[in-house]
């Protein structure tokens, strides 16, 4: 487990999310972003940070940080590790929000590791990959929406590839909530046969989101802290957990090896955004 035990007032906030007129009620208007960008990129086969690498002619974290932007997103914290003072130097005039993550114990403690920022703040987080530089602004901005619409405490931002082996899929309950995302190290065959994947991009509440961080476990196969165990925290809590379904999985596409660079940054030359 991480984290100390919960105080009363932290379970009393907890009590107060059972409901969907609880979960918008509160709520700050707009949202804050959450980048993970800590990752040293092993597959990259290269000694810069993967979220430096260029995509379009910029380093790869430029995209996520402009889409969030747009998007709307009132404040950024970049959680960053590998390289860290040089990714600080190269954004330090962004106006981001810069938390180190020293130990890389998996994107549930990444996250933690944001805490203290988000001490007074009570509203929406939206979390975005540092790897993933096609995100749209319109996809984010259509996640936030799909979150305050059903009033959900966590939504996850999915897709539907060609190629689903080696990502955590979505199971769902037959009305379409989401129970629970299962990696695919750990997942059962029957759950391998679900297409539907999670990018790793989430909207959650802030109130629930830090308390359900500081009571994961690492009883995985990675032996990581999985910050998609908030979504089965969430459903065993009776707290709505909802999706949203990214049409284009490329959109999505997380970058780890130099041809899923090179993949991306043609897209982007399609785009004309170059």
């Amino acid at each position: 487990m991480m984290g100390k035990t919960r105080s009363s007032k932290e379970m009393k906030t907890e009590r107060g999310m059972s409901g969907n007129s609880d979960a918008a009620a509160g709520m700050q208007e707009g949202f804050w972003t959450i980048i993970l960008a800590a990752g040293k990129g092993k597959r990259m086969k290269s000694d810069l940070a993967k979220v430096l690498h260029p995509v379009g002619g910029i380093p790869m974290l430029n995209h996520p940080v402009a889409a969030a932007r747009a998007a709307g997103s009132r404040k950024i914290v970049v959680v960053i590790g590998h390289q860290a003072e040089r990714i600080r130097l190269l954004f330090g005039k962004d106006d981001l929000i810069f938390v180190e993550q020293r130990d890389q114990l998996g994107t549930g403690h990444a996250v933690l590791q944001t805490r203290e920022v988000f001490r007074d703040y009570e509203g929406t987080i939206v979390i975005l990959c540092g790897d993933v530089p096609l995100i749209l602004p319109e996809t984010v901005r259509a996640l936030h929406d799909r979150h305050r619409s059903e009033g959900a405490i966590v939504t996850v931002l999915t897709t539907i590839p060609d190629k689903p082996a080696g990502y955590g899929r979505a199971v769902k309950a037959d009305d379409g909530t989401v129970l629970r995302i299962v990696e695919d190290k750990d997942a059962t065959p029957e759950e391998k046969r679900i297409r539907e994947i999670n990018t790793g991009i989430y909207c959650v509440e802030s109130r629930f989101l830090f308390s359900a961080l500081a009571g994961l476990g690492n009883c995985n196969a990675q032996g990581e802290y999985y910050l998609t165990d908030i979504v089965e925290i969430a459903s065993r809590k009776g707290l709505r957990v909802t999706s949203a379904l990214a049409a284009d999985p490329m959109e999505v596409m997380g970058i780890n090896t130099p041809e899923e660079l090179e993949t991306a940054d043609r897209r982007l030359r399609i785009r004309g955004l170059r």
